[in-house]
């Protein structure tokens, strides 16, 4: 492994931000300059022939930069938070140890935070059958019924949960059935972990007006490019809403206008609203994250510049052979 630091925690430059914002073209541009690979951290981009929809590095981008941890998974299986990590943790080393500087890229914050904070998960991972149960039970007697159940077995958990956070509560009854454990349990074992990794993160922003026309703009590029087809080849193969992949936004909608239950317009429409709400809630997410250096997007400043500012700053994170931006 190369030198490090004294304290020998593993660099890693981060870039993050919602989607649309620019983000994987300006992390080509860094990755030529500092010679290494980029790690995406993106929920839809581990599913295989999820290519249009999720905004994909196409084969010439991938030609030009390695890119791991896409590709990952058939669209039919699960993918956690932790296998996430699991594979993140893994590349990361695998990087150092070849003389490259670990640079994680994506809009996906609840990987990026697993992989930065160590994040401690329970061994048995998920199960679909139990999430089935409780799925059944929160549409027949009312999500108030499994709150009263989480609030009985992991008060903790319940009182940092909404009532109304159905993905949440399931989850959290599901750790509590497969570990024997509280999820409370886990959330204690994380702040116990001591931190791997000398983070460097970026985010990129941008005015709301201007990342809403890009959301919009971008959807009505990946219909022309054939968005729809992908979904009818994807369903022709068996894979439909009840395989994860298919669940990702977008596709759930063009699978309701392959039925006829919405129509062209209305498919468009909350494709565009769906991926503006994402965006919120992603710059919501990373804005909770102080240690993010924000990096405004506009017309008065091209990607080169900001792509050579950056890879200056790395200089501070580490001073290995990987750092060739000039």
């Amino acid at each position: 492994m190369p030198d490090n630091q004294k304290d020998n925690l593993i660099p890693l430059l981060v870039l993050v931000g919602p989607t649309a914002a620019g983000k994987t073209a300006l992390a080509m541009k860094i990755a030529r300059r500092l010679n290494t690979d980029i790690i995406s951290a993106d929920s839809a981009q581990v599913y295989r022939h999820l290519d249009i929809g999720t905004a994909k590095p196409s084969t010439r981008e991938q030609q030009a930069v390695k890119h791991h941890l896409i590709n990952l998974v058939e669209p039919d299986q699960n993918f956690s938070v932790a296998d996430y990590q699991k594979e993140a943790l893994k590349k990361i080393e695998e990087l150092w140890k070849n003389h490259k500087l670990p640079f994680m890229v994506g809009g996906t914050g609840l990987y990026i935070n697993a992989v930065i904070n160590l994040y401690a998960f329970g061994q048995k991972g998920s199960n679909q059958v139990l999430r089935d149960a409780y799925e059944n039970i929160a549409s027949t007697k009312g999500l108030e019924e499994l709150y009263a159940r989480l609030k009985k077995l992991d008060p903790e958990a319940a009182s940092k949960i909404h009532p109304n956070d159905k993905r949440r509560i399931i989850r959290a009854l599901e750790v509590y059935y497969l570990e024997g454990k509280p999820i409370s349990d886990q959330v204690k074992k994380t702040a116990e972990r001591k931190v791997q990794y000398k983070s460097l993160i970026f985010g990129l922003f941008m005015d709301r007006s201007e990342l809403y026309r890009r959301i919009e703009n971008r959807v009505d590029i990946m219909v022309e490019e054939g968005w729809l087809d992908e979904v009818i080849e994807l369903n022709s193969r068996g894979y439909d809403e009840n395989s994860p992949g298919l669940q990702v936004l977008g596709y759930r909608q063009f699978l309701l206008y392959l039925k006829g239950a919405i129509s062209w317009e209305e498919t468009i429409g909350d494709i565009k609203k769906e991926t503006r709400n994402l965006a919120k809630r992603q710059l919501t997410w990373f804005r909770r994250n102080n240690k993010i250096e924000w990096i405004k997007i506009n017309g008065n400043r091209s990607l080169d510049d900001i792509a050579e500012n950056i890879c200056f700053k790395v200089q501070d994170l580490t001073h290995t052979e990987a750092n060739n931006c000039f």
